[in-house]
């Protein structure tokens, strides 16, 4: 997956979280001022805040570089480093340049068991809002990431009513997929289909300032809608929600729990409350609300790489 795929995504968390999910792009100028601010910070410069430059920085241990293309695991971690990045600057402390939700990358045990599903923990869910918060209240919105592999060389068919099932989940921001060597963006669903947005097409650069309500914002939406079978995207996808507050958290775990349930012991992921302290997945210390990696006791030392996670293992084969 490249840069461009995986904005797309934060983008629209972004655009639910500020202009809601029934907002639609105005026909002519001028732009909504907050969609010309959110667009700005995805702009062509250092100084935009989630530019691909600063990504690029923040993806170096797990091998992004220009005109690379990594896995969405990989994509997942690196955003979530430049979110905790963005977080920590002192200069967008009291500005709008800093991402508004916590960010929840779901993984499944470290315990060094072989096919297990992701496992979105509640009681994590709930410290992450908390520190993003600085304690000052329960809950914040959140953004949930969950990276699967979901076959070798193609998709297991199994899995593809399930997925055309989070697609009716109101949190649902889509899945970062595609077919091998070609990563797109699928927005929905329809009979066996996948409807996709390519966003790879060589655009002139624009400069759009956070108070230019007149910019020309065209080359920052797809005017196509395609599909594809199903069964032919990429098993190595990642899926996208974006929970506004407590009760939308709730009925999320509710709806997930409920397709975890018509999975008959193959899901695309499962929900617990709390984990068991030996099976501890997330180190919550850095206040950034921002999950990262916990290391269990199960895991040798010797099997880790630089990053704190196994060099070996990157994928969890479902």
């Amino acid at each position: 997956l490249n840069w461009a795929l995986d904005t797309l995504l934060f983008l629209q968390a972004l655009i639910f979280h500020h202009l809601g999910r029934s907002w639609r792009k105005p026909a002519q100028s001028p732009s909504d001022p907050e969609h010309t601010r959110i667009l700005h910070l995805f702009g062509d410069s250092e100084v935009c805040a989630f530019s691909i430059h600063n990504l690029l920085q923040a993806g170096k241990s797990y091998g992004l570089a220009a005109g690379s293309w990594v896995g969405p695991y990989a994509m997942c971690r690196a955003w979530q480093t430049l979110i905790r990045t963005n977080r920590e600057q002192p200069e967008v402390i009291n500005r709008n340049e800093s991402f508004p939700m916590a960010l929840y990358v779901v993984s499944g045990d470290e315990d060094g068991e072989r096919g297990g599903a992701p496992v979105v923990c509640i009681d994590v869910a709930a410290q992450l809002c908390y520190d993003f918060n600085k304690d000052q209240s329960a809950w914040s919105p959140i953004l949930l990431l969950v990276p699967l592999v979901l076959g070798l060389d193609k998709i297991n068919p199994r899995y593809i009513p399930l997925l055309k099932e989070t697609f009716t989940f109101p949190q649902s921001l889509g899945i970062l997929g595609g077919k091998p060597g070609a990563s797109t963006y699928i927005a929905g669903v329809q009979d066996d289909r996948a409807l996709y947005l390519d966003p790879h097409e060589v655009q002139m650069a624009v400069n759009i300032a956070s108070d230019n309500l007149e910019a020309d914002t065209s080359s920052y939406h797809c005017s196509t809608v395609r599909d594809m079978p199903l069964d032919l995207i990429d098993p190595s996808l990642a899926i996208g929600f974006y929970c506004r507050d407590k009760d939308d958290f709730d009925d999320f775990c509710s709806r997930a729990s409920e397709l975890a349930e018509q999975a008959n012991g193959a899901p695309l992921f499962t929900v617990v409350q709390s984990v068991q302290p030996s099976k501890q997945m997330y180190n919550q210390d850095d206040g950034s609300g921002c999950s990262g990696y916990g290391v269990s006791d199960n895991i040798d030392a010797e099997d880790l790489d630089g990053s704190g996670e196994t060099g070996e293992d990157e994928w969890q084969i479902l």
